[in-house]
């Protein structure tokens, strides 16, 4: 196989180049250009040698083979790695702990906080020590303003800034 690789050294850059691009792919949300580019050079460098059927099919399997590696390596990456810092990856979790134990949300009707993040209307919230997720009235609120629960509908809690009822 080696010789099959080194032997046709355009198939081996757009192997590469795909592989690349794949990667790049993975790690970046979305189906975009890198994903269907990678994907035809991965094609075409297999095309371009030539191989036997046999041969086609060990190269396909290492080739999956490296990108479930880099799959991995993404994935441990953005768990705990350097992409879990990015914005890329959302870390934030909401809880609902402090709600009653029948999951009745009314319990924060009243309750202040601050913005967790940026409400766009929809966002987090602390109320309360517990972080939730919350929704404006279709105002943007930025992170860190002071906030109070309006009202709840169903599943939704609608926040408002204090700033504003004042």
């Amino acid at each position: 196989m080696g010789n099959l690789l080194f032997s046709h050294p355009i198939a081996l850059v757009a192997l590469a180049l795909g592989y690349v691009l794949l990667v790049v792919e993975m790690c970046i949300p979305g189906f975009g250009i890198p994903g269907v580019l990678g994907s035809v050079l991965a094609v075409l460098g297999i095309i371009v040698m030539h191989p036997t059927p046999m041969q086609a099919l060990v190269v396909v399997v290492a080739y999956v083979a490296l990108l479930c590696v880099a799959l991995g390596i993404c994935l441990r990456s953005a768990a705990k790695g350097r992409l879990s810092r990015s914005r890329l990856v959302l870390n934030e979790v909401s809880t609902a702990s402090g709600a009653s134990e029948d999951g009745d949300l009314a319990y924060f009707i009243g309750k202040t906080g601050t913005a967790h993040t940026p409400l766009r209307p929809a966002g987090i919230a602390e109320l309360d020590g517990v972080r939730l997720s919350v929704v404006s009235d279709g105002d943007f609120i930025k992170a860190g303003t002071p906030v109070r629960v309006d009202r709840v509908e169903g599943k939704r809690i609608v926040v408002v800034p204090i700033s504003a009822q004042e």
